[in-house]
């Protein structure tokens, strides 16, 4: 009995990344107009980000079918095989939802559904740990378990560098966003331990905002024997600023890993944004 791994486009994963890792990806859909791209297939992150800032239409974004799910979750059970399914918060999607519409549809117990509580490069980190447990042989709720118990230390701290595209998406009203811009306000976001965006700070300017998000960064302790990733949104410029923040506060990053995020996250911050994914320090 072989365990398949499964994730959304919101861990974005390159296909050669999805290959490498023998994983599968289900793809969200987003759309300019009446031009529906599936990401990560029809869509690159720098097509995308080219249509968000020069393309009249503002993207809407919409979750996989219970259907998409449930053509992996068959296949599987046919198989014999065991599924872990890792997914974006269902407190951003209801992506997680409809997984679990389509296990109860395909009618097969060795479906496990993760809610990773978190978006983007959060979500490799958890599906990475899956995959390595998994080469190593180790059961499906093994894995489930450990993956689980790796989820509460997860950090995500990020800069936007406008308020645009939150008024865009209806986040924000455009009054505060203009006035924000206006005040080269720049808003510091993180996600809470129940998968809910929250705003952790605001400051005034990019180098502020680094400063800001290095010290929230340093104040919790990355464990360094985890993986830790620097995003970045189409330009990354701001990203490289926080990484010389990080470095003058003490954090020794030789080789960082940095990874730019896709659409799905990218319709809601727009570009320019920067900000660090990893594993806090064990508590005592």
């Amino acid at each position: 009995m072989a365990i398949r791994i499964i994730t959304d486009s919101a861990a974005d994963y390159s296909a050669q990344e999805i290959k490498k890792r023998q994983i599968t990806c289900i793809p969200m859909t987003v759309t300019f107009g009446d031009k529906e791209y599936m990401d990560g297939k029809d869509i690159t992150k720098d097509e995308f980000f080219k249509l968000l800032t020069e393309g009249k239409d503002f993207p809407k974004t919409s979750q996989p079918s219970p259907s998409n799910f449930l053509e992996c979750f068959e296949e599987a059970k046919e198989a014999g095989d065991s599924v872990i399914a890792i997914l974006i918060s269902s407190a951003l999607s209801g992506t997680f939802q409809n997984a679990i519409l389509a296990k109860s549809m395909a009618d097969y117990e060795n479906i496990f559904i993760v809610d990773s509580k978190i978006a983007t490069l959060g979500m490799r980190i958890l599906v990475d740990r899956a995959v390595k447990l998994r080469d190593a042989g180790r059961s499906a709720q093994e894995i489930v378990n450990e993956v689980e118990n790796l989820r509460p230390r997860l950090r995500l701290f990020a800069g936007l560098d406008t308020l645009e595209y939150l008024a865009k998406g209806g986040r924000l009203s455009k009054t505060s966003a203009a006035l924000g811009n206006l005040a080269n306000l720049k808003p510091i976001i993180t996600f809470t331990p129940e998968g809910n965006v929250s705003l952790c700070g605001k400051q005034m300017g990019i180098r502020h905002a680094c400063k800001q998000v290095a010290k929230l960064t340093m104040a919790d302790a990355p464990d360094m024997d985890c993986p830790l990733y620097l995003l970045y949104a189409y330009d990354q410029k701001n990203c490289a600023a926080f990484l010389h923040m990080l470095q003058k506060n003490g954090l020794n990053l030789e080789s960082p890993k940095v990874r730019g995020i896709g659409p799905i996250i990218g319709t809601h911050i727009g570009t320019g944004a920067f900000g660090i994914v990893y594993v806090a320090k064990e508590t005592e």
